[in-house]
């Protein structure tokens, strides 16, 4: 049994040094590959044949060993060896490194994960990050906001060229130079329309009919004398004039006549009484030609007196009249009154002190010495309208004054005459044109603008297109719907929004000064804004300072209507107080969270000084504001204080909110301003810029950064940095007892232990080189080394093989 155990001792030496050759022999083929972990074999002796146990030592005996022979070797292990590879820089941006403890984690087939130290990554067609065998590196994804998402694991998605990003402004820094000399700012410019109409209130659609008031002819009148029992005087002369009356006389002497009721009055009618008689008779009495008077009236006087007197009234018609009555019974002195000149007449309704638009103007009269008729006067409603007016046109002052009033507006037969002398005329009220005046509540579209005699309604149902100047510079058009219900008052808030107005409310802490109105004064201080005055006109109020100053240009308000014609509102605006107050400006640009552009203008005007300090405020506009409803392009405001050596101090709000609620990026848009680069002292001219903010528009991913924690951050077009994943590790208790998948890969093993995963640099994991990799650490001097140490352990047990073969070649040759 000797020699053949040593044959099969032999063959395990063989079988020994083959493994370690074909150990370092995949070392040395693996010399090259990046993260290649070499390996090595160790033996263990195999069995061992038991030729005596020994014996413990005895009172005869000092004891024995045990006597065993080995019968050869066994690979015991073939161990890799995780020591860190050296690290070397590549070209590559995706290569990736381990410094330390640690293996990426990789998805096989079947989402099966795997474990490699071959950092050497590239990018597939849909952007994720692979190894070079094709497996996808894992790690944790990021959400729509680039926001790391620490919860399963999933490829890596580098999105080169495609994905996009902006960075909303979160800061703006400014400079210049705000002078603490100039005016202080403490007027507002004010503009106004020309005086408007309610055209909700109706007018007379008619005009009246001025004429000739006839003279009664009395050259036909026959007086005779009469003895009646009357009060006239016998042998006494008398001189009568004859009058046409509307109406009856009521309520009679003393009273005058009523006004206007009386015409043209005629020539004299002289008769005397006769001895002993006491009346005188009258016949063959005049009647109206025109068929507009309906009473006679008969005035009276003693020849040599000035005055005739009222006698009496009878019906048109009537020929014959007795008169009895004695001089101390008469009534009135006769209106004498005749007019000379070129006049016409409007009619108004009236009601509750509320006096309408004029109707259409009459045809003139010229008349000399005489006396008008009115006829035809225009009638109204009378669920709206009590009472018609009737105005004259007086050349003294060239305006029209009241003449007469009729009560009620619904009789059409109504006839007056005018007698009414200028002088008097004068004291009476002047028409006023305009008739009833705007109101807040009033509608858009019974806005009326009187040009002469004519009125015509200044808006309509459609889109109203404005765009306002302030201080000099043109702003962007908004746009506001008028419907049959939009009011005077949404007009003034949409201009007072659009044209960017602050009223005092917008800013609490430091309310926003008044400015005094022109003079004279109406009141002692203006809030800005907008409001409607008594005498019906749109007045608006800016704020203090130059840049501040307000005006609409007559092409500044457009009516678009559903047919796409448009046409200019007829409506001037007119500068009644200018600004005052050294003020600055300046326009930029910031960046939503989409990466839109937004216009912003930052004026800043001098409120304040004294002997320790300067106080400018500002006020910020954004024609890109997009509020949920209204057009109001205002979007801050504050104060800016400075030290007497012009230092800045402090501001009581640097924030502008910007809103953008009909966009889906962000609302609203904050950012700081920053004024610590303003100076306060003086020049020449205040100036504003803005130096730099710190928003961008729209960029793409062009290049990316892996950090040594793993975190992969994206480097895009417009200077923006985003997190874009993050890389996870895994840590094994236990290295050696993972399992070789080839292609660099790790399974675990059933003595591996579970792995640990964190992030590079934490939990003991390594941290991460970026553009670099680790070569394999196999030792090829000492991997050389080993081939000679196996192929001299192959060559001597092949010694034990062959003189094994000789003793038995000499045993066999004993029987020869």
């Amino acid at each position: 049994m000797g020699l053949a155990s040593a044959l099969t001792t032999a063959l395990t030496g063989l079988t020994a040094a083959e493994t370690t050759i074909d150990v370092v022999g995949n070392n040395l083929a693996n010399a090259n590959t990046v993260g290649f972990k070499a390996s090595s074999a160790s033996f263990a002796t195999q069995f061992l044949q038991t030729l005596a146990l020994g014996a413990m030592p005895t009172a005869d005996s000092g004891g024995t060993n045990p006597r065993q022979i080995g019968l050869g070797t066994m690979v015991a292990d073939i161990t890799p060896n995780f020591n860190q590879g050296t690290i070397e820089v590549s070209s590559n941006p995706t290569d990736i490194a381990i410094q330390g403890d640690g293996f990426f984690i990789v998805e096989g087939q079947q989402n099966e994960r795997l474990y490699t130290r071959n950092g050497i990554f590239k990018l597939n067609s849909q952007n994720q990050l692979i190894t070079i065998t094709g497996n996808r590196v894992l790690g944790y994804g990021i959400d729509k906001n680039f926001q790391v998402q620490e919860t399963d694991l999933q490829p890596i998605t580098i999105p080169i060229g495609s994905e996009a990003v902006a960075k909303a402004t979160e800061n703006v820094y400014l400079e210049g130079t705000l002078s603490p000399t100039g005016d202080i700012a403490t007027t507002a410019s004010r503009i106004q329309t020309p005086i408007l109409g309610d055209g909700r209130y109706s007018r007379p659609e008619d005009r009246l009919t001025p004429g000739y008031s006839p003279e009664p002819n009395v050259s036909s009148v026959i007086p005779n004398s009469q003895s009646v029992g009357g009060g006239l005087v016998s042998g006494t002369t008398y001189e009568y004039r004859i009058v046409f009356a509307h109406g009856q006389y009521i309520p009679g002497p003393p009273q005058p006549p009523p006004a206007m009721s009386e015409g043209m009055y005629s020539s004299i009618i002289s008769a005397t009484v006769g001895a002993g008689d006491d009346a005188l008779e009258l016949t063959n009495l005049p009647t109206d030609p025109t068929g507009k008077y309906d009473y006679i009236r008969i005035y009276r006087r003693t020849a040599g007196d000035t005055d005739f007197k009222y006698v009496d009234e009878i019906p048109m018609g009537t020929t014959t009249y007795l008169d009895t009555k004695a001089d101390g019974t008469l009534g009135p002195v006769m209106n004498t009154t005749l007019l000379s000149g070129n006049f016409t007449y409007y009619v108004a309704f009236e009601k509750d002190g509320r006096i309408s638009r004029p109707g259409p103007i009459s045809d003139p009269i010229n008349i000399l010495n005489g006396r008008v008729i009115l006829s035809n006067i225009p009638t109204g409603n009378p669920a709206e309208w009590n009472n018609r007016y009737i105005y004259r046109y007086s050349p003294t002052d060239t305006q029209y004054h009241l003449v007469a009033i009729v009560n009620g507006v619904t009789d059409p037969n109504v006839v007056l005459t005018d007698s009414m002398s200028d002088a008097q005329l004068l004291t009476q009220p002047v028409l006023d044109m305009d008739g009833p005046k705007i109101i807040p509540s009033t509608k858009l579209v019974d806005v009326l603008r009187r040009d002469g005699s004519t009125y015509e309604h200044v808006f309509q149902e459609g889109i109203l297109e404005f765009s306002g100047i302030k201080g000099g510079r043109t702003l962007d058009k908004k746009q506001l719907t008028i419907t049959s219900s939009t009011t005077v008052q949404d007009l003034i808030d949409f201009m007072v929004q659009a044209m960017g107005i602050q009223v005092p409310t917008d800013d609490p802490s430091n309310p926003i000064p008044k400015s005094p109105p022109p003079d004279p004064p109406a009141e002692p201080q203006t809030s800005p804004g907008g409001l409607v005055s008594v005498d019906g006109r749109i007045i608006l109020t800016g704020n203090n300072g130059k840049d501040n100053a307000i005006d609409i240009g007559m092409s500044g308000m457009l009516l678009r209507f559903p047919d796409g014609v448009t046409t200019t509102v007829n409506l001037p605006w007119t500068t009644i107080q200018q600004a005052v107050g050294e003020s600055a400006v300046t326009d930029f640009l910031v960046y939503d969270s989409l990466g839109i552009p937004i216009r912003v203008r930052l004026t800043a005007v001098l409120e304040a000084r004294d002997s320790t300090k300067t106080v400018y405020r500002w006020f910020a506009d954004s024609p890109d504001n997009d509020p949920i409803s209204g057009a109001d392009i205002s979007v801050g405001t504050g104060l800016i204080y400075f030290d007497g050596e012009g230092n800045f101090i402090s501001a009581t709000n640097n924030k502008i909110s910007i809103e953008r609620r009909h966009v889906s990026a962000r609302s609203p848009l904050e950012f700081a301003l920053d004024f610590s680069k303003i100076s306060g002292l003086a020049a020449k001219n205040s100036t504003l810029m803005v130096s730099r903010q710190d928003g961008s528009a729209p960029g793409v991913l062009t290049s990316f950064i892996i950090g040594e924690d793993g975190l992969i951050r994206g480097v895009f077009s417009n200077g923006v940095t985003r997190d874009l994943g993050q890389i996870r590790l895994a840590r094994f208790a236990n290295p050696a007892g993972l399992v070789q998948r080839g292609q660099n890969l790790y399974a675990e093993g059933v003595n591996s232990g579970l792995p640990v995963l964190g992030n590079p640099g934490e939990q003991g994991i390594g941290t991460l080189v970026a553009g670099a990799v680790e070569l394999s650490n196999t030792d090829i001097g000492g991997s050389l080394i080993d081939l000679i140490l196996a192929s001299s352990m192959y060559r001597g047990n092949t010694r034990v093989i062959s003189t094994v073969q000789q003793m038995l070649d000499e045993l066999l040759s004993l029987r020869r």
